[in-house]
């Protein structure tokens, strides 16, 4: 996926993947994926999508500093 956020775009193809939470089985529509990406750059994003019934129920970007970053794996026990 791409997105332009504050003319920066963010690239899950062209990025690297720092961490990746999931929660529920695959199929599971209250499930739901949140990755982590660096960029080539060194600018942190979020990417998530779920489920019909998650918290993502469409996949999105979510640019994040290093701060929130190593907060969110933190949080996740990552």
């Amino acid at each position: 996926m791409k997105k332009v956020i504050c003319r920066v775009e963010y690239d899950t193809d062209a990025s690297e993947i720092v961490a990746k939470f999931t929660s529920g089985e695959v199929g599971d529509p209250a499930g739901y994926e949140e990755t982590l990406y660096k960029t080539a750059t060194g600018k942190f994003f979020l990417y998530v999508n779920g489920g019909a019934e998650s918290v993502y129920p469409e996949e999105n970007i979510t640019r994040m500093s290093p701060a929130k970053a190593e907060e969110w794996r933190k949080e996740k026990n990552l």
